[in-house]
């Protein structure tokens, strides 16, 4: 009799009709105090606490988790917060009883399901209760209410809509149906504030994933995973143009198919998160069904040439451990072949050598020139998107003890990148045509080993949640070149060497209560906690031939490895340190109209970042019911990396200098103690600081719309980035005063890290959405994005005496900087997308405008007149993103779609900018839509 009772419960529960989530607010307010424990119990204590008649799927929420409810709030609220992440959502709700369902009955899913961009429309069914909404169709299989999210409120889950800070919220499906190559390429397309140049210079800079928020660098953006500090890559943006010198997390790292959704803040919370988050937080949240899986296959290619095929698969499957806990588990599996856009080289001719691959023989062509004149010669195929191979893997775990919840989370990935650089003609000096007499690519393998894991146990002691955990994020890059020469070693030379190995490890403990009390007839939050932070980074030499200064070497020749020499004995370098952190944040709700939350933040740090005290201060204020008012203010600070402290390697990279463009330079990247670098005025680091303001309106006017508009100012004081490319005979000279040998030094142009400008970053934040019927068949998902960003310099630091002393040819951050740092991204981004589903059917669409950008160089000086003949402007592009997927049976789901259906391309630079002998430079390799043009794509899915 029990069970079929249960069976009738069920079937009610999962049939009837969406209804309000919000009519449950006429209730008054109660008290709560439910502990994080199993839902079924949880439910069982919210309907006695509240007097309200619950109405749930018994048997199918065994297995679940619910969160902790502390303190003084509406029943519905509570409710939100109680099943937040469980995957079950509201279809009745009255004053008297409230029916829950499971999204999908035969799979465990996380009810956070919103849309891109973040903002979730406001559920359709607003009638009162026993009305039947008329467009309940359209929130069958949506959840009834705004999406819950955990970021930027410690210790208190809230709506979208209600957060004081604005955040964007991107669901596991948004991620699949961009088409992209990882979750980074996805925020890309997904967040507007979010910017990633798809090559952002040479070596190391082309395999970190380096997109930042609001247009600061991509490490003064704080990356979580479960609401877990997230460790930084060991690679180094160390020759890059945009984000130059940042050390980032790298969100690729992470396979898309254990991402269930991802909350992005979009405003400083360092006195909440602690360094980094000046820009905002990127909060990764993984998959926990406890049952059910998926998997997709998916494989593309560009339009153009046929090239840069990407192959991906994707698996995901949850399992239950034991009775009351879970196990799941994600794998990622990638291939990207490489895509080349360079141009075919003019024909040679005893006039025009620049173009012969080999020396005249008698003052006539070599007969392998000659017999190459007229036909079609293409000798870079590395300019765009380069090779690499991927294997990552997840695991999300948890088990309830009763009173004690203990979980487990983590990543291992391997990945092996394949930078190739240019061709090397036969005659050139850096070649020995004894062993390569027709030239040769070299190119650098980086086998990265990447590793993380948190474990940590949370419960509820008198009154209080705690939340205990410790974390251990490893980064290892072992690099390695092949087909290659050191030409100074002449016919002796090897053709592959190691070039050494970069070590990043973070171990970091972390201890966080909060409790809730009822304050003033409403609920106060209060949350503390600390952290221990163990940092560790270690660079290995590389063979010594690979850096050697051989007897071969003559005027001209750069010594070394070719493409990147490896890293010195005196290079290698260990550095370590220690950080502890307190904080204390509140939140207080006096009304269901008022929020106004504080936090404060201190952190030590054994090396010479010393000492902060950091501060944050939110409200929000609802004026109507379709209407509020948010504002915050705070301060942030990042400590310097210590890869930035030590980090020394030499690199062959093409810049422009004294106004001649594509100039093969050997550039040294010198630690900030090393003796050459003090020699051209370098200090120690000290850490940046950051003071953050913004404001903005929420506005929910109808049902199925909702509006943000958010204006920010955040000024950076003491930013890290690194030196102009510091070069010629006085640079050389004091290089080799400084210890480096002469032979090395003649060849090689400088550069460190320093705290050399103050920033302000003045920008707006639009986002939108909007849900429709269109012929009561069809349901509509609109969203809109856009983004309107400016930096400007405040201040320079003045020349070190050491380069004032050699003139004004000699600037520490000179124009090209700057304008890296200012106008070489574009100042604006709009995204409009909608999604449309047709009963198995669905269209995806997505149109984004990518606004101009303007690239300036290092001004000529010709006669005492200074002109600036290699600045360039590149035009506002749009680029439209299409896919169609069709669900043939509940298990096979088949989609089509492309990226850049058009084809665009970015604007073109001059020609004069063009190698002439390699063929490569005819687009800006900071383009926030790349050079490689449309790709398309198909994938094949199963659920199970």
């Amino acid at each position: 009799m029990t069970q079929n009772i249960r069976k009738l419960t069920m079937c009610a529960a999962a049939t009837i009709i969406a209804l309000s989530a919000y009519q449950a607010t006429a209730a008054e307010p109660a008290k709560f105090k439910i502990p994080a424990q199993s839902m079924q119990t949880a439910l069982t204590l919210f309907a006695r606490q509240s007097g309200i008649q619950l109405l749930f799927p018994y048997d199918q929420v065994a297995g679940l988790h619910a969160q902790s409810v502390n303190g003084k709030m509406a029943p519905d609220v509570a409710l939100q917060r109680l099943i937040a992440g469980s995957g079950l959502k509201i279809t009745l709700s009255n004053n008297n009883v409230i029916a829950l369902s499971l999204s999908n009955p035969t799979q465990k899913a996380r009810g956070v399901e919103v849309a891109s961009l973040g903002v979730t429309a406001l559920p359709f069914a607003m009638q009162s209760a026993g009305a039947v909404a008329p467009q309940a169709s359209l929130a069958d299989d949506e959840p009834t209410g705004p999406a819950i999210v955990v970021t930027g409120s410690r210790g208190q889950a809230r709506t979208v809509t209600d957060s004081p800070t604005p955040i964007d919220v991107i669901s596991g499906e948004d991620l699949t149906r961009t088409g992209k190559a990882g979750v980074f390429q996805a925020l890309n397309t997904l967040v507007p504030s979010f910017n990633l140049p798809v090559r952002a210079g040479g070596a190391t800079s082309t395999v970190i994933a380096t997109g930042g928020l609001r247009g600061l660098n991509p490490d003064q953006a704080l990356i979580l995973v479960n609401g877990k500090r997230r460790h930084k890559t060991s690679l180094i943006n160390a020759v890059s143009s945009l984000y130059n010198g940042s050390v980032p997390a790298d969100l690729d790292m992470i396979p898309t198919s254990a991402v269930d959704h991802i909350e992005v803040l979009r405003d400083g919370a360092a006195a909440q998160y602690g360094s980094d988050a000046i820009a905002g937080v990127i909060n990764i949240i993984l998959k926990d069904d406890a049952k059910g899986g998926s998997a997709n296959f998916t494989a593309g290619q560009n339009f153009d040439r046929s090239d840069g095929e990407l192959y991906q698969a994707d698996l995901n499957f949850g399992m239950k451990l034991g009775e009351d806990g879970f196990a799941n588990l994600s794998l990622n599996l990638k291939k990207q072949e490489m895509s080349n856009r360079a141009m075919p080289l003019a024909d040679c001719s005893v006039t025009a050598t620049t173009t012969c691959f080999y020396p005249l023989v008698g003052g006539q062509l070599d007969p392998r020139d000659a017999a190459a004149v007229g036909t079609e010669r293409i000798v870079t195929t590395s300019y765009g998107v380069m090779p690499s191979r991927s294997i990552n893997t997840a695991l999300n775990a948890g088990y309830d003890l009763g009173g004690v919840q203990l979980y487990a989370f983590g990543t291992y990935s391997q990945r092996r990148s394949d930078l190739w650089y240019s061709y090397r003609y036969p005659k050139d000096i850096n070649n020995v045509m004894g062993i390569y007499p027709n030239g040769y690519r070299p190119h650098v393998m980086i086998d990265e080993e990447d590793f993380e894991l948190t474990v940590g146990a949370k419960g509820e002691v008198a009154g209080w949640d705690w939340d205990f955990s410790t974390g251990y994020g490893r980064n290892r890059a072992r690099q390695s070149s092949e087909g290659t020469l050191n030409p100074s070693l002449g016919t002796l030379s090897p053709t592959e060497f190691y070039i050494g190995t970069l070590k990043s490890s973070e171990f970091v403990t972390s201890l966080d209560l909060t409790r809730g009390y009822d304050v003033g007839g409403g609920n106060l939050q209060v949350s503390a906690g600390a952290q221990q932070r163990h940092e560790r980074y270690q660079t290995f030499a590389g063979d010594p031939a690979s850096y050697a200064v051989g007897p071969a070497i003559v005027s001209g020749m750069t010594p070394g490895a070719q493409s990147s020499a490896g890293f010195q004995p005196d290079d290698a370098a260990y550095m370590s340190r220690d950080n502890f952190s307190v904080y204390a944040d509140v939140a207080w709700d006096p009304n269901k109209d008022i929020t106004i939350g504080a936090a404060a933040r201190f952190e030590h740090y054994d090396d010479g970042s010393g000492n902060t005290l950091i501060w944050k201060v939110n409200g929000r204020y609802a004026a109507t019911e379709w209407i509020a008012f948010r504002a915050a203010a705070n301060t942030g600070f990042r400590a310097p990396a210590v890869a930035q402290q030590i980090y020394t390697q030499t690199t062959n990279q093409f810049r422009t200098v004294n106004g001649v463009p594509n100039q093969l330079l050997q550039i040294k990247t010198l630690a900030v103690d090393d003796p050459a670098a003090i020699a051209l005025g370098a200090k120690p680091l000290q850490p940046e600081t950051s003071f953050n303001i913004s404001a903005g309106v929420v506005l929910t006017p109808l049902p199925n719309f909702n509006l943000t508009i958010d204006a920010y100012q955040i000024d950076v004081d003491d930013r890290i980035t690194i030196t102009s490319t510091l070069t010629g005979t006085a640079i050389s000279n004091i290089l080799i005063a400084s210890g480096v040998p002469a032979a090395e030094a003649r060849t090689l142009t400088a550069q460190y890290y320093t705290n050399a400008i103050d920033t302000r970053t003045r920008g707006i934040d639009v986002v939108a959405s909007y849900k429709h019927s269109l012929f009561d068949t069809v349901n509509m998902q609109w969203n809109l994005g856009f983004n309107y960003n400016k930096t400007k310099i405040t201040h320079i630091i003045d020349n070190p005496i050491q380069l004032a002393a050699l003139g004004s040819d000699y600037v520490l951050f000179d124009r090209a900087r700057q304008s890296n740092m200012t106008n070489n991204l574009p100042r604006t981004k709009l995204s409009i997308s909608n999604l449309a589903t047709l009963g198995d059917f669905t269209l995806s669409s997505r149109v984004t405008r990518f606004g101009g950008f303007k690239s300036y160089q290092n001004g000529v000086t010709t006669g005492g007149v200074t002109t600036y003949p290699n600045d360039r402007s590149y035009g506002a592009k749009f680029i439209t993103d299409l896919e169609a997927s069709w669900q043939v049976t509940p298990l096979v789901n088949i989609a089509v779609g492309a990226n850049n259906i058009f084809n665009v391309y970015p604007d073109k630079n001059r020609a004069s900018d063009v190698s002439a002998t390699l063929g490569q430079g005819l687009y800006a390799g900071t383009s926030p839509i790349g050079f490689t043009g449309g790709f398309y794509y198909a994938r094949v899915g199963l659920t199970f």
